[in-house]
């Protein structure tokens, strides 16, 4: 039952999901870059991250943040500790339940689970101690025409090839890797993309895999990156369990930024005016003590 159990995690997003699985026919070495690719990424730890948005606060997954029970209290940016001051997660974001995950493993069908994450809200933010001046944040992409744009991925948990799917049992944080893909669908608070088999696939096409939940999806605008998306969750084909996560045809969903802009607008100007609070245009702002 436990192995089941995990396969059903590698589908949706319990724990993580959001490193890079690469195309079989192309060298891992021309996926592979340096730190420098994106400074301002941040480093969850034990696994997840997200990206610097601002020089004081991260924009991550909140599913990211909320499986560790110990909280968050501190990310890595560009090699430096960061203390994190303050989570605050989308209002009525909740955790996936426990009963759906059982009924999925029984049957096999994640029907029920895919309803219940495609009407999630997986955002957070982390407000840091002190704000960052050795790295320049990442705008983000507020335009609402993401569809067919090119997204580059950037993540550094599990890999794989698409061919025989991630590595089991990989690390899930492993070298920074980036690669491309375009983005399929639009709907309301998610941008979604698939893996494609060669030769339909882009030259350095790949996928979110397990270990960076929150990583970002960027869209790059008049020769700038900006973060479009965080990585959230997948599923593979007929909504049943995926038992070979990262393989072509699977598909992943990033929490779409350009929905949320205005709520993240909103929350980051309420703590640089007022210095924090309970309410956010009356919303609840949760913190990392209430979790």
């Amino acid at each position: 039952m436990l192995s089941k159990s995990l396969c059903l995690v590698l589908l949706v997003l319990s724990f993580s999901a959001g490193a890079v699985v690469i195309r079989d026919d192309v060298s891992d070495a021309k996926y592979r870059v340096p730190d420098s690719e994106l400074p301002a990424l941040a480093d969850i730890p034990m696994e997840g991250q997200g990206v610097l948005i601002d020089p004081q606060w991260v924009a991550t997954a909140a599913h990211a943040v909320t499986w560790q029970s110990g909280g968050v209290n501190e990310v890595t940016i560009n090699h430096v500790p960061r203390h994190v001051e303050r989570v605050v997660l989308y209002p009525g974001y909740q955790k996936l339940p426990q009963p759906l995950i059982d009924k999925a493993v029984k049957t096999g069908d994640a029907t029920q689970i895919i309803a219940f994450l495609s009407a999630s809200n997986d955002v957070a933010l982390l407000k840091l101690s002190e704000p960052v001046t050795d790295v320049a944040p990442i705008a983000m992409y507020r335009s609402g025409d993401e569809m067919g744009k090119t997204i580059k991925i950037v993540g550094k948990g599990a890999t794989g090839t698409g061919s025989r799917g991630q590595d089991v049992p990989g690390g899930h944080r492993t070298a920074l890797r980036r690669a491309f893909n375009k983005i399929t669908g639009v709907q309301d608070q998610w941008l979604s993309y698939t893996f494609h088999k060669p030769p339909s696939a882009l030259p350095l096409e790949g996928i979110s895999g397990d270990g960076d939940s929150g990583g970002p999806a960027l869209i790059q605008v008049k020769g700038q990156w900006q973060v479009a998306g965080l990585v959230s969750w997948k599923r593979g084909k007929d909504n049943a369990i995926l038992l070979h996560p990262g393989s072509y045809g699977q598909t992943n969903y990033n929490v779409r930024l350009s929905h949320y802009a205005n709520w993240i607008d909103n929350v980051i100007l309420a703590e640089k005016t007022h210095g924090g609070g309970s309410t956010v245009d009356g919303k609840n702002v949760q913190d990392r003590a209430e979790k």
